[in-house]
């Protein structure tokens, strides 16, 4: 797929799932404003990568040091993204955190900075985006659920609850922007290998592979691709859905 002449902000861009999107977008021609929020040898060398794979193109890409779940930041983002590129077309909120625990022993701090990142960092991205996508009359919003939203886990209820929120404000704003052209989707990845599943003990990622019908973990790569179709003109009448990235897990 082709996104020449297109800008798209990537949140949670510099690793993982994150970076993958950017680079699948970057390849495809579009002009790539990855935030981040911490690690700025990780976003530099996300940006290079992405650099080298969109050579030919007139993209331009850049990356902007961002927390999410903070307004102010927020703004700055599109400010800059407005500055450089003069519109948004599609917005990928992928920035995420885990603070697993029993619900029993889970602080109420905990819960909230989840919720706060996952949930209150993709409204407030798609927010902004939206009010610039309705004066362009069109664009792409796209949020990295996971399949903890459609089933929980235990462990996670702070992570199961932000990210089920997620996919019910994807498919209320899908109703709300669709009449400008405006489509709002949601992908919900399974078991990814990245660096946030790096860190279990590998009894728990036996335990998990085994809940797999693919018997294995997906890629960063297989989530960029469902990022990309529905980034894509090519999905113009898909909107309001979730897309389970998960090897059949949720069947």
């Amino acid at each position: 797929m082709r996104y020449d002449g297109q800008v798209a902000v990537v949140t949670g861009g510099s690793r993982g799932i994150g970076r993958a999107i950017a680079e699948k977008l970057a390849a495809g021609g579009a002009s790539v404003v990855i935030a981040y929020a911490g690690n700025d040898k990780a976003a530099e060398e996300t940006v290079q990568s992405c650099r080298k794979l969109s050579e030919g193109s007139e993209a331009s890409i850049i990356c902007v040091k961002a927390d999410v779940s903070n307004e102010d930041d927020v703004a700055a983002l599109f400010e800059k993204a407005m500055e450089i590129n003069g519109r948004v077309d599609i917005i990928v909120n992928c920035a995420g955190i885990t603070k697993d625990g029993l619900v029993l022993r889970m602080s109420t701090e905990d819960f909230d900075k989840v919720l706060k990142v996952n949930l209150y960092g993709a409204f407030f991205c798609s927010r902004r985006a939206s009010q610039i996508m309705l004066k362009q009359r069109y664009g792409r919003i796209i949020t990295i659920s996971s399949i903890v939203g459609l089933r929980g886990n235990a462990g996670q209820t702070n992570y199961s609850a932000s990210k089920a929120g997620v996919i019910g404000m994807t498919k209320s704003m899908a109703k709300e922007l669709a009449g400008r052209n405006i489509t709002v989707n949601a992908v919900a990845p399974g078991m990814i290998a990245t660096d946030m599943t790096s860190v279990l003990p590998d009894k728990v990622k036996d335990e998990m592979t085994r809940t797999i019908p693919m018997g294995r973990p997906g890629t960063a790569e297989e989530v960029a691709e469902a990022v990309a179709f529905f980034a894509g003109k090519e999905s113009s009448y898909v909107t309001g859905q979730v897309l389970a990235v998960d090897g059949g897990m949720a069947v």
